[in-house]
């Protein structure tokens, strides 16, 4: 029962021209949208932005690799199948910049409980800017920022442009009561409108990041889109991998790309 509630959100396969929503862990389910509830995003505004082939997001942890989620990619090892998507928020711009992966680095001991991480290194590194990842909880509060190409309604298919929005952090402890005890608290983190619903993140979103300002008002990255019960619910917050909790990790697993 617990498990059937990590409703998986925000991963869309792209076959043909059809957009299929998919669940890549276990048990999960749908997820939140590219912002549901959310607004264009300005050309050049969050730079540090990916867009994958597969129908998730991520953003640059270095100029030729990209953090996404670890339920978006189906292992560790050699991979030239995945095209990131950089530089644009209207993915059809010509001034896209698309470069494919040589191998990816999943999670150690990823089984679709918490560890939800991921490394894809690319065939050459990309001329935009990077986004830092937290190493404390200091940042894990407030208000943060969700941004991403995935579905704007539960159930749509993934956007042109890159839509964002903001969303409020949820208390582990409101957050693992709305899911039945299903959070891993020192794993994940929660942000959302609990009473209302009406933003959050969606299919096709998973991966992506979840940041912040620092105190020298710089982006930060405090989250990685992962999974929730269906879009913009009332009572059912976006669940984020919490990137603090994994930056040693993350750190060491890039410098074996």
């Amino acid at each position: 029962m617990k498990q059937l509630l990590r409703a998986l959100k925000r991963c869309t396969v792209i076959a043909a021209v059809a957009l299929a929503t998919v669940s890549l862990q276990p048990t999960a389910s749908a997820a939140p949208a590219p912002v549901v509830g959310g607004t264009r995003a300005a050309q050049g505004e969050f730079p540090f932005m990916v867009r994958l082939s597969m129908g998730c997001g991520g953003a640059l942890y270095a100029k030729d690799i990209v953090l996404t989620a670890a339920h978006c990619v189906s292992g560790s090892g050699n991979n030239t199948s995945i095209v990131a998507t950089t530089g644009v928020v209207d993915l059809q711009s010509s001034a896209a910049v698309k470069v494919r992966s040589t191998k990816v680095l999943r999670a150690p001991g990823y089984n679709g409980t918490g560890k939800d991480w991921a490394l894809i290194k690319l065939a050459s590194p990309v001329n935009q800017p990077t986004l830092k990842i937290a190493t404390t909880t200091a940042y894990n509060q407030g208000t943060f920022t969700v941004a991403g190409w995935g579905a704007a309604t539960e159930g749509g298919g993934q956007q042109r442009y890159l839509l964002k929005a903001n969303v409020p952090y949820v208390s582990d402890a409101a957050c693992q009561d709305a899911y039945g005890g299903s959070l891993v608290p020192s794993e994940e983190l929660c942000a959302g409108y609990l009473a209302t619903g009406g933003v959050d993140t969606c299919q096709g979103d998973s991966g992506g990041p979840m940041f912040r300002k620092d105190n020298a008002g710089a982006w930060l990255q405090v989250g990685i889109v992962s999974w929730g019960e269906g879009c913009a619910r009332a009572g059912y917050p976006g669940v984020y991998t919490e990137v603090s909790t994994f930056a040693s990790a993350i750190a060491s697993a890039a410098a074996t790309l």
